[in-house]
């Protein structure tokens, strides 16, 4: 309690410093800085323009400068006429310049933060932007990190390296907080201004700057005791959702042998009104947070000697679930006849998310890349997404989705369930769907296939007599091994059918 007391009590003072700043708060005289201008960069610095406050844009991939000084948005939910708009009021500009940052109070890190060939936190980004901004702070300057990264990274990665570069300390001649995005991708409920905004500072000054700051524009903000625990708690956010989706997408297959609907079982215990949310199954998990944010928890915390089982569990049955509707993409047209190898398949949405253009660590890439290698002859269609770069540089286009294209079609899959594809069209025209969304809900036609519906019987009892065949091999196999190896371990005058019996 003393403890808290005290840091209230310094998080009360205000010097003439504080003081001053918080005025240019008030008065939106301040000057922000955003560094990265992707998905969460774009939408903070438009949502602070907007407030009042003069941004300038810093993002190294000079196309998305080009594009936005001629006035064009690349990002869901940003306006081409909001965005000139706002150049036009000289409350928005863009660059590829650190040069910037001398002219700021308000710096806001947004960079990438992915994950490594060997499957470790990358955030070297995050090293670079501060590399380029240190030289150009000024002192009373606030720097927010906002990228998503494991706990520790503000006090190792920002505030400890300008503090050494530049003679100063954190909360006296400059400030440093963490503040976790929170973007929903082409959410219509909720938006930068709407959404709760944890932070939390380096010291008590920090945080008090920080909260004043989004204070000033944003509906609610939430702080907390250090950068660390707000670090932390992003994580554990979509740690929560990686786990959830795990469950479900292993009860998955085990409803269909079971002859349960598993959409029924969801949608009915979605019912109840507390202690439960739901979640879904699918081709597999996309986008940044989700497949890439429980990994960084899991790296913090065995670098401190604590092992996350849950964590790599779930990140395990996640990732097979691309491997797994392949699987049943294979079986489905063996059932009609048709070989994978060769056979024409569709794929329907490549985004990670319904209604959205981001195709970062989406499934439906794995999918696409697992059946090519299988022999598939695999095109694809998204009315989001026009083009997309294979691993080997190769562009490949968006078909359009008419008739035409599910009628050639030996199958397609639904691997993104996006609100601009005619669904009853796709199942009156298309030979077989196998639809991992249930996106075909309330659909007419008996070529639909949906992921966790239960097994129609001739399927199952296929399927029941391979796996009775596959044990039974096993069974022998093991026989044969154990027999052979009694052979060289037991002597002629040894009691074989004991070494037999216990083996």
């Amino acid at each position: 309690m003393e403890e808290k007391h005290q840091h209230e009590q310094h998080e009360g003072k205000e010097g003439p410093q504080q003081h001053n700043t918080l005025q240019h708060i008030n008065d939106r005289s301040l000057k922000a800085v955003v560094i990265g201008l992707g998905y969460v960069g774009l939408p903070m610095a438009v949502e602070m323009a907007q407030a009042g406050y003069q941004v300038h844009g810093i993002d190294i991939d000079t196309s998305k400068i080009t594009k936005l000084n001629a006035g064009h948005s690349y990002v869901i939910g940003i306006e081409d006429d909001v965005l000139r708009f706002l150049m036009q009021a000289g409350l928005f500009t863009a660059s590829t310049d650190y040069a910037a940052v001398a002219q700021a109070n308000i710096i806001v890190i947004c960079v990438p933060t992915p994950l490594t060939v060997e499957h470790q936190p990358d955030i070297s980004f995050i090293s670079a932007a501060v590399d380029g901004l240190t030289p150009y702070l000024q002192e009373s300057s606030l720097v927010i990190l906002e990228s998503t990264t494991y706990p520790g990274t503000t006090e190792e990665r920002v505030k400890q390296p300008i503090e050494a570069a530049n003679g100063w300390r954190a909360g006296e001649q400059f400030y440093v907080c963490y503040s976790p995005e929170r973007v929903d991708p082409g959410s219509v409920h909720y938006g930068v201004k709407n959404t709760p905004k944890i932070i939390g500072g380096s010291t008590p000054a920090c945080l008090n700057y920080g909260k004043q700051f989004y204070g000033s524009f944003l509906n609610e903000v939430v702080p907390v005791s250090s950068t660390t625990v707000a670090e932390t708690a992003k994580l554990f956010e979509n740690t929560f959702r990686s786990v959830n989706i795990a469950l479900v997408n292993e009860l998955t297959p085990a409803c269909e042998q079971m002859g349960v609907n598993i959409w029924e079982v969801l949608n009915a215990a979605a019912t109840k009104p507390f202690g439960y949310m739901p979640f879904y199954p699918g081709p597999g998990i996309g986008g940044h947070c989700i497949p890439i944010d429980p990994i960084y928890l899991s790296w913090a915390a065995n670098r401190q000697g604590s092992e996350l089982q849950f964590i790599q569990l779930a990140d395990a049955t996640n990732r097979q679930m691309p491997e797994r509707v392949v699987k049943r993409a294979a079986e489905l047209l063996e059932q009609k006849g048709v070989s994978v190898r060769g056979a024409r398949v569709v794929l329907a949405g490549m985004a990670y998310k319904k209604d959205i253009d981001d195709l970062r660590e989406s499934p439906a890439l794995d999918v696409f890349r697992l059946l090519s290698v299988a022999g598939a002859d695999v095109v694809f269609t998204d009315p989001m997404v026009p083009v997309f770069r294979k691993d080997d540089g190769t562009v490949l286009h968006s078909c359009p989705a008419v008739p035409e294209l599910w009628t050639g079609a030996d199958l397609v899959i639904i691997t993104t369930d996006h609100s601009g594809f005619n669904y009853q069209e796709m199942a009156d025209h298309a030979k077989l769907i196998f639809d991992t969304r249930n996106a075909t809900a309330g659909c007419h036609g008996g070529n639909i296939v949906v992921l966790g519906m239960p097994l129609r019987p001739e399927v199952k009892g296929v399927r029941e007599q391979q796996e009775i065949v596959a044990w039974v091999g096993q069974k022998e196999e093991a026989v044969e091994d154990s027999a052979a190896h009694h052979e060289v371990a037991i002597g002629p005058d040894e009691d074989q059918g004991d070494a037999h019996g216990e083996s």
